[in-house]
């Protein structure tokens, strides 16, 4: 799966969420996600205006909770905005709960995440009811899970056993689970001799991208995209404070900042998929 095109793996997937986001990644060609980590409403639709053209994928309304003027015309708005710059959603939400607690959480409420997201995500720590709970909502709806396999910041627990546990979790959800948020492929970890892996194809998005910094003073660490998709073999870079940092209003500056790490995961990509 290392070097098979975006394309020829939507080929493959039964998940409609999955064939989504690859068939968007082949279409637009780019593997990058931009996770919109703004309060206001007309900050956070600005920036998806912006880098719209350039991303397959927006991680918004990112933590939606983080909204300060939430309304749900936002999600319409947001919805909008999909159609126009042909972007698949991605809720950041982190579900960590029971399962019927997270059905509810992702089903009901003010923000009602699976009408409008067409991925979200989890933590493995409750086990595998958390899934069950989750794709109850979901998988009708034509969803899909990505499970926290590995975190970018430092010192994450999130390794070993834990990475482990995640995969084997999501391997006995492969209908509903797409993929990981990690910071490497995941083919055949925590896998058994009996265990048939040859056709299992979990996509790995990874956050803490960065061309201009290596790190944060809040332990976030970054890697460039060719780190990411070449050498690690991920599918979509996620960059946040990299392409718009603290100038939400300077929109042309934006576009070019998501224009640029496009064009930069982009290589890397065919690179990856050409190398023999």
């Amino acid at each position: 799966m290392f070097r098979q095109t975006y394309g020829q793996r939507a080929s493959k997937h039964s998940n409609p969420a999955a064939k989504l986001l690859l068939d968007t990644m082949e279409r637009k060609k780019s593997n990058l996600a931009v996770s919109v980590d703004v309060t206001k409403s007309k900050d956070f639709l600005a920036i998806v205006d912006a880098v719209g053209p350039f991303v397959c994928l927006i991680k918004a309304l990112t933590h939606v909770d983080i909204i300060e003027d939430f309304e749900p015309l936002l999600i319409d708005e947001l919805q909008a905005l999909s159609s126009k710059h042909d972007f698949v959603i991605f809720e950041d939400r982190k579900f960590a709960d029971i399962g019927n607690t997270v059905a509810l959480q992702y089903s009901s409420g003010v923000h009602k995440i699976a009408s409008w997201s067409h991925i979200t995500n989890a933590h493995p720590v409750p086990g595998p009811s958390i899934i069950t709970g989750l794709s109850s909502v979901g998988l009708p709806l034509g969803r899909g899970l990505l499970l926290l396999a590995e975190m970018s910041t430092k010192g994450s627990l999130a390794t070993g056993s834990y990475t482990e546990d995640a995969v084997r979790m999501a391997r006995a959800h492969r209908d509903f689970v797409i993929g990981f948020i990690a910071q490497r492929r995941m083919d055949g970890i925590g896998a058994s001799e009996n265990d048939s892996t040859e056709d299992e194809d979990f996509l790995v998005l990874t956050p803490g991208v960065g061309l201009d910094t290596k790190g944060d003073s809040m332990g976030q660490q970054y890697r460039t995209p060719r780190e990411v998709v070449l050498e690690s073999g991920c599918d979509v870079i996620i960059v946040g404070r990299g392409v718009y940092g603290k100038d939400y209003h300077l929109t042309d500056k934006i576009a070019e900042q998501a224009k640029r790490y496009r064009e930069e995961g982009w290589a890397a990509y065919l690179e990856r998929t050409t190398a023999l």
